[in-house]
């Protein structure tokens, strides 16, 4: 897992129902805890695009229902600056389910953009993206 440039804002706090962008079989997922997140005291973790995050399946097909996955942040509505100065925010919130927590996705098909953030972190999930922003 490489390092992020942007500086991203943890838009999705733990807690969050989180639609997903792949076919991996998951519609929702809640977010149980964030990997790597190091907070202050009493402040919920949050997670923000490119974070690797721990989640439960909401909605589904039955036999991804209430499964335990790995998961990768690829787009949040909450704005975020990247190294450039210009500022990104997308349209909705997704996730892409993946297989280990090595990164790579369970899914084959990811619909609608990933931001770079997650696929400079995430050479795996860049490999099946389709449009990068």
């Amino acid at each position: 897992m490489k390092a992020v440039r942007a500086r991203v804002t943890r838009g999705l706090p733990v807690g969050a129902n989180v639609p997903t962008c792949d076919n991996s079989g998951a519609k929702v997922i809640e977010l149980i805890s964030v990997y790597g997140y190091k907070g202050v005291k009493n402040r919920k973790p949050a997670a923000g695009v490119g974070d690797i995050v721990r989640a439960a399946v909401k909605k589904g097909r039955p036999d991804m229902m209430k499964q335990m996955v790995y998961a990768i942040i690829v787009r949040q509505k909450r704005e975020y600056r990247r190294a450039s100065g210009i500022r990104v925010k997308f349209e909705d919130n997704a996730a892409v389910v993946l297989k280990d927590d090595k990164g790579n996705p369970k899914g084959t098909i990811f619909k609608g953009p990933i931001a770079k953030e997650a696929t400079e972190r995430w050479p795996a999930v860049a490999k099946v993206a389709s449009i990068i922003l």
